[in-house]
């Protein structure tokens, strides 16, 4: 498991709690997840990048409402080199997708971490 746990850790810069429990319940099941991980989140030859991955999750996250998940991903776009633009695009497809009130509800919490990290 140790194999999986450092290469999901250099793809996403963090072990996800999920391994982790996982783990404390069965290894060959935290390998499936740190597999899982890996085949959605690694690099592949035409594919999306990690930046587009990222914002795409953000765009659900934000039409799901899910504003924890939202700025964390906002963190993760700041560090892979995402444009005010991009983000802003991906909010108003938020909004298209999940309504007008979640886009309410979300964009004054990632608007003042957008403004923290320095958009």
């Amino acid at each position: 498991m140790e194999k999986a746990a450092k290469e999901i850790r250099e793809l996403k810069g963090f072990l996800p709690r999920s391994i982790v429990y996982a783990e404390q319940i069965n290894e060959d099941f935290a390998k499936g997840i740190a597999g899982f991980y890996k085949a959605v989140w690694d690099d592949r030859e035409g594919g999306l990048s990690k930046k587009q991955k990222h914002l795409i999750v953000f765009a659900i996250a934000c039409s799901n409402n899910n504003i924890q998940s939202a700025v964390k991903i906002l963190e993760r776009l700041h560090k892979f080199g995402a444009t005010k633009k991009e983000i802003n695009d991906a909010m108003m497809l938020a909004a298209w997708t999940g309504g007008i009130q979640y886009f309410t509800d979300f964009s004054a919490v990632v608007l003042k971490e957008m403004e923290r990290l320095g958009y």
